[in-house]
């Protein structure tokens, strides 16, 4: 449901703020009072096509906002949530939009910067506008399709269809995608053996590229390691070193024995005794250490030179089939599978076309079904507008749900237009290049009465009473008030037969000033819409006459 409708400098409304409640509601005044700018407002706060010529002259911008108050279960929530727009369904939905007087638009939804083809999609599914501002609702082929699915109520035969249509899709993909790489496998069949073979070859080992790295920079510095080992362990026997702290150790021995007596002489020489041996042994210890840790970096001749080879090959093929490292090992299995379908391909070929053909066999039975569906639906809508026109004052005027084959699609292999034809004798033909502006909103009229039920969206009927008066424009109004038990409905309209019926009504008006003219709205309560119905009916002179028709007409709505 419409909630609100506040409006900032567009055209000739400086600021408005409308509040709305369900059922039906008028939008009443003179001609050229300003109406069609309320619809303006409208359509720009919900997406549809707008421009700087809505900013009001002298102002910066221009600036419409929507609130609605949805059912959990009502469709924009899941556009919503495709979008990645989280948004809780208890809290109020608010449209925002504003034009720049350069032309530049932004787009809100509660607050939430989004595209204005979003905001579009989101109009879309919460409005339609009906008659000469209709753009988005009968005026558009594409919606059609849905009003009479909508009104057939074979929900489960859609849903068939739709997964029928999504398995074929995939299956006739899978298909071409295989035939498409045997194809370009077949082309290539000299090179992938050639790279197999070469891959074979080199016969790369997981993380073996990371291992040569490793022992090349080892290799690399092995030489100069070995050099000063080398030298270190020279230094440690240089001069028979270990013989002389022996010899040493000898005579400490022989003068401790001769110090026998001498208590304190003995057990300084014990100490340096066991230093010196000590010495002896850290000495053998340290140089069989440097002996050993040289044996470490004494290298076989060329092993650096068959290490950089091999890495240097396995970079090679890195580059070559724009991998890295052990990738080489999965690109030789992409190669070998490719191989092999080439060998298999006409097999597993035969097995994707008949599974492919299988689907579309199965999608066109479904399809075939719904489009019978479809048929039946239409004749029942057909007789139920037509059922609706003479009390409309259109008693000569035809209407058909055309179905027509189309491209096979989600939603079947049928295009449904709805044509219609005012006049005797006169071609069926698009609403658009046939009706006029009050005929489409009555034909809007009888269609959505026929639809009743199973609609979500607000509804905005322009001029619907166009042409009309009378008894007819009773029936016009009877007729909007049964649709507004179903769905919110706003009616645009210069009957007093038409307002009569309404929940709640606006009166538009235009005040022109010295300097500027502005357009002002304001709800007539209870108690006064006597009176307005009264001055629609006689105009500026209100009878008493005039009084008693209007009680007459809100009487008998």
């Amino acid at each position: 449901m419409l909630s609100g409708l506040s409006i900032r400098n567009v055209v000739l409304i400086e600021s408005l703020e409308l509040d709305f409640s369900a059922g039906m509601t008028a939008l009443t005044g003179e001609t050229g009072a300003g109406k069609s700018i309320i619809l303006d407002a409208l359509g720009m706060a919900t997406g549809a096509r707008s421009d700087r010529g809505l900013v009001r002259k002298g102002c910066d911008k221009a600036q419409c906002t929507a609130s609605f108050e949805l059912p959990p279960d009502h469709s924009v929530w899941h556009i919503l949530e495709k979008a990645g727009l989280d948004i809780d369904p208890s809290e109020p939905l608010i449209l925002r939009r504003q034009i720049s007087s350069d032309g530049r638009s932004k787009a809100f939804i509660n607050d939430m910067a989004i595209s204005v083809k979003l905001l579009s999609e989101v109009g879309i599914a919460l409005l339609e506008v009906h008659g000469q501002h209709d753009g988005r609702g009968l005026l558009d082929p594409g919606r059609h399709i849905h009003m009479l699915d909508a009104f057939g109520g074979y929900e489960s035969l859609l849903s068939r269809v739709g997964k029928a249509f999504s398995e074929m899709n995939k299956l006739q993909e899978d298909y071409e995608n295989l035939k498409a790489k045997a194809e370009t496998a077949e082309s290539e069949r000299d090179f992938l053996v050639h790279a197999v073979e070469e891959l074979d070859r080199l016969d790369v080992r997981a993380g073996e590229e990371e291992e040569l790295a490793t022992k090349r920079r080892f290799l690399q510095g092995a030489e100069g390691a070995l050099t000063e080992l080398t030298s270190a362990e020279t230094v440690l026997g240089e001069g028979d070193y270990e013989s002389r702290l022996a010899t040493v150790l000898s005579g400490i021995e022989r003068v401790r024995d001769k110090a026998a007596g001498n208590e304190a002489a003995q057990n300084v020489l014990t100490l340096a005794g066991e230093a010196l041996e000590r010495a002896l042994l850290e000495t053998q210890e340290a140089r069989h250490a440097v002996a050993t840790a040289a044996q470490t970096f004494n290298v076989e001749p060329g092993a650096l030179d068959a290490t950089e080879k091999r890495l240097f090959a396995i970079k090679a093929a890195c580059r070559k089939y724009g991998v890295q490292g052990a990738a080489l090992i999965d690109k030789r299995r992409e190669f070998v599978e490719s191989l092999e379908l080439i060998d298999n391909v006409d097999g597993e070929l035969k097995k994707a076309e008949i599974a492919a053909g299988k689907a579309e066999t199965e999608y066109r039975a479904a399809a075939f079904k719904l489009t019978q569906a479809r048929q039946g639906a239409a004749i029942k809508l057909q007789k139920a507008v037509i059922g609706e026109l003479p009390s409309l004052k259109m008693e000569r005027a035809k209407f058909e749900a055309q179905i027509n084959e189309g491209s096979a699609s989600i939603l079947g292999q049928d295009r449904v237009r709805f044509v219609v034809a005012t006049n005797p004798g006169s071609a069926m033909g698009p609403m658009d290049k046939v009706a006029s502006g009050g005929e489409l909103a009555r034909f809007a009229l009888a269609i959505k009465v026929a639809l009743a039920g199973s609609n979500q969206k607000a509804m905005v009927f322009d001029e619907v009473d166009q042409g009309v008066g009378g008894a007819v424009a009773s029936a016009v109004g009877k007729r909007l008030s049964v649709l507004s038990s179903s769905g919110q409905v706003f009616v645009v309209t210069h009957s007093p037969q038409v307002a009569a019926f309404a929940d709640q009504q606006y009166r538009i008006e235009k005040a022109s000033g010295k300097t500027k003219t502005v357009t002002s709205v304001t709800p007539v309560s209870r108690d006064d819409r006597e009176e307005e119905i009264a001055r629609m009916l006689a105009g500026e002179q209100i009878t008493d006459e005039a009084r008693a028709a209007a009680r007459q007409l809100m009487k008998a709505s």
